[in-house]
């Protein structure tokens, strides 16, 4: 097996580390989600060249794995943006939601790895997504035993201001 793929234990051997996962879905991505990996990918490739001259085992490990990621991710990469004139929920909108207790989330619809909820970002295969997909203001969206109308949709940007934030599958 490659050392690439591996990671020292205490003992000095080395350990199998795993590949990240990578999602079955379509990687859908905001514009913004796109500059984030090309981002992620020139912090990575310095890194490794680093670690590779210091011959650090385990990092050059963990780094080839997450730029073998991040490659991934870039090359599946596929950006869309909503046209200005729909009114109905697509990937990349900014949604506001009223519940049965008045209660209001703002969530934008973005890739996986973009996703972060605490910063208002959703997958667009969460189950919130997709139970928004296609709905218009006024209709009504049923999560989790949970009811919600959409009360505003909107092009505007996420609305917590962050692209890949180290939400699911994001950076680290």
């Amino acid at each position: 097996m490659s050392s690439a793929f591996t990671k020292e234990d205490d003992a000095g051997a080395l350990q199998d580390i795993g590949e990240r996962p990578v999602s079955p879905h379509r990687n859908l991505v905001t514009p913004e989600g796109l500059a984030a990996i090309d981002a992620e990918l020139a912090r990575l490739r310095p890194e490794l060249g680093a670690a590779e001259a210091a011959e650090d085992r385990e990092k050059i490990a963990l780094l080839s794995r997450d730029l073998r990621y991040w490659t991934a991710r870039r090359e599946s990469a596929e950006v869309s943006v909503p046209e200005p004139d729909v009114d109905v929920v697509r990937f990349g909108m900014t949604v506001t939601l009223e519940g049965e207790d008045g209660g209001r989330k703002v969530w934008r619809i973005v890739g996986e790895d973009e996703a972060d909820a605490a910063h208002g970002t959703i997958s667009h295969v969460s189950p919130m997504a997709v139970a928004l997909f296609g709905r218009r203001v006024g209709d009504l969206a049923t999560v989790g035993g949970r009811e919600w109308e959409v009360i505003a949709v909107d092009h505007a940007e996420n609305p917590g201001g962050k692209a890949l934030p180290g939400g699911k599958g994001g950076i680290e």
